[in-house]
């Protein structure tokens, strides 16, 4: 197999050791390449130089925005995505059992097959999992200006930042179309799923799944904070909350209209728009190595 690996070194909570994985990755695919990315959406650029000279699979080594960058390149074509998750939560690495030490997962990448996957597009631009309006993309920001400003990374921080927006966010009226149909919901937040979980474990649309051809919607309700609180557990054991914390529905195309700039994110990055957001899914427009 003609691969690539494309390592972002600035993953996770702290600098990855690219020569260490440099090491392990040639040691299970001697022929491959190896490269670092050194600016944002240079691993989308690397991995389009790889479609043009016809590797079999390009592997992304870093958290959910990499592996988006390296994707986005991939699309519609027969290069496929391998994934190596170096990342705070992981998510959409852990749906795939690509979990545990590297070199575990690169000898399960070894014996991966391509296996088609749904991607989902927020006004145009790609999410492999997840992307979402409400509180979420609210903390995806502050927590960006968190990294901006020298914070800590990981998911304690991440948490820790959450819990504070939580209990000062203000829930925007939105006019959501779904599939043509029409709803006005003022939801805490608002998430379209392509995958199950955020990452960590922490599951928001459990009957999500990348390659059903339709991507699910999942409202969380604005309800009284302590009801948040008892429902938080169900969310990491897969299962529906109480107190109708949460509805959900599936759907292919999806339009939010707000009276105010909407905040959102794809695959955990930060994003705004004015008054319109729409979401689409491209069923199997992307190859994937699973194990």
């Amino acid at each position: 197999m003609k691969i690539r690996f494309i390592l972002n070194p600035k993953s996770g909570k702290e600098p990855a050791n690219a020569e260490y994985l440099k090491d392990l990755a040639l040691a299970q695919f001697p022929e491959a390449d190896f490269c670092e990315t050194n600016a944002p959406k240079h691993a989308t650029e690397l991995a389009k130089e790889a479609v043009e000279n016809n590797f079999d699979a390009v592997v992304a080594i870093g958290g959910d925005g990499t592996i988006n960058e390296v994707a986005q390149a991939l699309v519609n074509t027969q290069t496929a995505l391998g994934i190596i998750p170096c990342g705070s939560g992981n998510g959409f690495a852990r749906e795939l059992g690509l979990m545990g030490p590297i070199d575990k997962t690169l000898a399960k990448l070894k014996n991966a097959t391509p296996q088609p996957c749904d991607v989902g597009y927020a006004n145009g631009e790609l999410f492999l999992n997840l992307a979402g309006v409400g509180v979420e993309a609210a903390i995806a920001w502050r927590f960006m200006e968190h990294g901006k400003n020298g914070g800590e990374r990981g998911m304690k921080p991440y948490f820790k930042l959450g819990a504070k927006t939580l209990l000062t966010y203000k829930p925007n009226v939105l006019q959501v179309t779904l599939d043509g149909q029409p709803h006005m919901w003022a939801p805490l937040s608002l998430v379209f799923a392509n995958n199950r979980q955020y990452g960590s474990n922490f599951i928001i649309a459990p009957q999500a799944g990348i390659a059903d051809g339709k991507l699910d919607m999942v409202i969380v309700q604005d309800v009284a904070k302590f009801k948040l609180l008892i429902a938080l557990p169900f969310f990491f054991l897969g299962k529906k909350p109480p107190f109708k914390v949460t509805a959900w529905a599936q759907f292919h195309n999806a339009v939010v209209e707000s009276r105010k700039e909407i905040l959102y994110h794809i695959d955990g990055e930060p994003r705004k728009t004015e008054r319109r957001l729409e979401i689409t899914i491209a069923r199997h427009a992307l190859r994937l190595l699973i194990p």
